[in-house]
């Protein structure tokens, strides 16, 4: 089982400035008056930017809001060039995000129940783990409940991470019943005095009922063990899965209900502005995103660093 171990790599906001060019490249570069900064705004810079919003998954709904509002500015002469452009729809991409820019509300009284789900692939455990490091640093005891019980990697994979980060971890046998792994972890947490409890979860695609209804079977046990948990369901989100991500966050919310999202794999897709429409379309706040595979690569998500990536 491996692990990347952190690695000398600069900043979170240098990181997530790498991570995030293509998908600058796509809106800006693609614009060629706005990648050179210089000029003035016409209609066609208009239309472009549009085209480019859309491409990069913002969504056609948020990127004709934004064209139309930058096409009234044009027009009142408050837009004399590119540069002016280019700072307004900062603004407006900041203003977007900001009101959906949410830690997740760790507090008493303990212990504090983390549910997290989403399809295979996305990179549930390791987010747990790296989640479960920056919670540790905060002076919270974790606990790691392997509620994944159907893939003994999961299982191993999460030992891992509770070692690496001194987290407390409580697992069954490849194939156990996900439900009684999730009690005992619940049990042991409140006579641990733990704060946080972060469950693993099998994948579910979005698509199967019989996967979701044992998923709300979980939240069943859970509800009944503590009353008022799970307090929160974060759902983990590949960001290079663009629209079909969107798609899944629709359904997971309309099924189970969904209280934050994490964002993965921001470093390797054009589509970044994924990150404004899945916000606009759930209402659902994004509690962190990942630009990497080190420990150090997750964190809490802020709407000023994400624009200012894109610019």
């Amino acid at each position: 089982m491996t692990i990347h171990e952190d690695k000398p790599n600069g900043s979170f906001l240098s990181r997530l400035k790498t991570g995030m060019s293509k998908t600058r490249e796509l809106l800006f570069m693609n614009v060629e008056a706005i990648a050179r900064g210089i000029g003035p705004v016409d209609e066609n810079v208009l239309v472009e930017l549009e085209e480019a919003l859309i491409l990069a998954d913002a969504g056609a709904d948020l990127a004709g809001e934004y064209v139309v509002a930058l096409r009234a500015k044009w027009r009142r002469g408050e837009l004399p060039d590119i540069a002016a452009l280019r700072l307004e729809l900062k603004k407006m991409i900041t203003n977007t995000l900001a009101p959906r820019m949410a830690p997740i509300p760790v507090a008493p009284p303990y212990p504090f129940v983390v549910l997290v789900i989403g399809v295979n692939g996305v990179g549930k455990t390791t987010t747990i783990g790296k989640i479960a490091h920056l919670l540790r640093e905060e002076g919270h005891p974790v606990l790691l409940a392997a509620g994944d019980t159907f893939r003994a990697a999961a299982i191993g994979q999460l030992r891992v991470w509770a070692e690496r980060v001194g987290a407390d971890i409580i697992h069954h046998k490849e194939g156990s019943d996900s439900s009684a792994v999730v009690f005992d972890s619940l049990r042991a947490a409140k006579a641990r005095g733990t704060h946080v409890v972060l469950i693993d979860t099998a994948g579910r695609l979005h698509t199967k009922t019989h996967l979701m209804e044992e998923m709300r079977k979980v939240v069943r046990v859970i509800g009944r063990e503590i009353p008022g948990a799970p307090q929160e369901i974060l759902l983990v989100l590949d960001a290079t899965n663009g629209r079909n991500a969107i798609t899944q966050a629709k359904t997971f919310q309309e099924v189970i209900g969904v209280t934050g999202i994490v964002l993965t794999k921001l470093d390797g897709t054009a589509k970044g502005g994924m990150v404004l429409s899945v916000t606009k379309e759930t209402d659902v706040p994004i509690r962190f995103v990942g630009v990497g595979e080190t420990i150090d690569d997750l964190r809490p998500f802020d709407a000023e660093s994400f624009a200012s990536a894109l610019f």
